[in-house]
């Protein structure tokens, strides 16, 4: 990889959707900023998937990555949570669409296999990893410290092997 690359990591949910960009430039990534879109509590299913759509419309715009990465939906117990995460990974889709900003995916146990070495790793250990190699202070919110985690994961998939990355969706 030559340059610096930007990436924005989206961890999608319906009322707190983790939003990370990163800055790769060799092996070295730096956390740009990271936090969560959080509509008001009293926000309806619509408002909250507005509110989505407009916040990564909004990191789109100040912060111009070249690509961004969500989490596939490859595992869901109940189907009313898919749906609902299914609509909120659209607003993301969306946004990036709307933006001309590609968007991949990868499978949970890819991203922690980027982040830790080991796909069977627990939250806490790849939030753990995540502050040792950004050098970050503390912990991040856990929607933050995932999306953090999928922008890692895109940056390394991206600087590896060519069959590693995927198609845009």
């Amino acid at each position: 990889m030559h340059g610096i690359a930007r990436v924005l990591g989206v961890d999608t949910s319906l009322r707190s959707t983790g939003v990370a960009v990163v800055d790769a430039s060799g092996n070295r990534i730096t956390a740009v900023e990271y936090g969560a879109i959080r509509p008001p509590r009293n926000a309806s299913h619509s408002e909250c998937l507005i509110s989505i759509f407009r916040g990564i419309s909004e990191a789109i715009e100040r912060f111009r990555p070249e690509a961004a990465a969500m989490e596939g939906i490859f595992f869901c117990r109940n189907v009313a949570t898919a749906v609902v995460l299914g609509e909120a990974r659209g607003a993301v889709m969306c946004a990036c669409a709307d933006r001309g900003v590609p968007l991949y995916e990868y499978a949970p146990r890819r991203v922690k296999q980027a982040v830790v070495g080991y796909g069977g790793a627990d939250k806490s250990q790849v939030r753990r990893m995540i502050v040792s190699m950004l050098g970050l202070e503390r912990e991040p919110q856990e929607d933050a410290g995932d999306a953090l985690a999928i922008a890692i994961c895109h940056v390394h998939c991206r600087t590896g092997l060519a069959d590693l990355m995927p198609d845009p969706i």
